[in-house]
């Protein structure tokens, strides 16, 4: 398989489009998805993951879906608690367009917070989450990994959480005890589920 989304902002692949018939939040839903993206034709197993073991996003609060993909981190929190704010990234610009297209047929299904989809560098570095989901791009590397979380995780707020999700058989463990390490807030493994562990990150007060 083509790793060409983890690191493409315009992907080499044919931009070929279709629907899928997905459940997020318990709503099924068609959404639209392309070649070029990371798990084009279904929601993958380690965001399934993720999202039965994450809480509802705070009603009055600002989520980050990290490398939101085509976007199923983001749905899914918009159709949780749609008076938050969503901001969604990706270096994918492809990806990025299809989040904003699902974002809007989002709207025929009910209630929903709009979503605001950018590249890394076009999220101001002062903005606050309280929350933030993700499904990490693992196979960037250890270093690039590092790099991404270092930029992101700190930006959440006092007593903000971060959920990632990440293979046992990739790395978990040692993501967990390298996080802790950081001196962010507290490190819990949150559940292990089909290969998967889902790691909580508390921030400090």
């Amino acid at each position: 398989m083509s790793e060409d989304h983890y690191f493409t902002a315009q992907p080499a692949s044919a931009d070929q489009r279709r629907e899928i018939s997905v459940t997020l939040a318990g709503r099924d839903l068609t959404l639209e998805t392309a070649s070029g993206v990371f798990s084009p034709a279904h929601v993958d197993l380690g965001t399934q993951v993720l999202l039965k073991e994450v809480p509802p996003p705070p009603a009055d609060g600002t989520l980050l879906d990290l490398g939101c993909g085509w976007g199923p981190i983001a749905l899914t929190a918009a159709l949780l608690s749609p008076t938050s704010r969503i901001v969604a990234v990706d270096v994918n610009e492809r990806a990025l367009d299809l989040l904003r297209r699902n974002a809007t047929r989002l709207r025929s299904y009910g209630p929903a917070a709009p979503i605001e989809a950018y590249t890394p560098d076009s999220v101001s570095p002062t903005t606050p989450f309280t929350t933030i989901w993700s499904n990490p791009p693992i196979r960037i590397g250890k270093n690039a990994l590092h790099h991404l979380l270092a930029t992101w995780l700190p930006r959440l707020t006092p007593d903000g959480e971060a959920y990632l999700v990440v293979q046992r058989n990739l790395g978990a463990d040692s993501l967990a005890t390298w996080i802790d390490a950081q001196g962010w807030g507290e490190v819990t493994k949150v559940a292990s589920s089909k290969g998967f562990r889902v790691l909580r990150l508390t921030r400090h007060a």
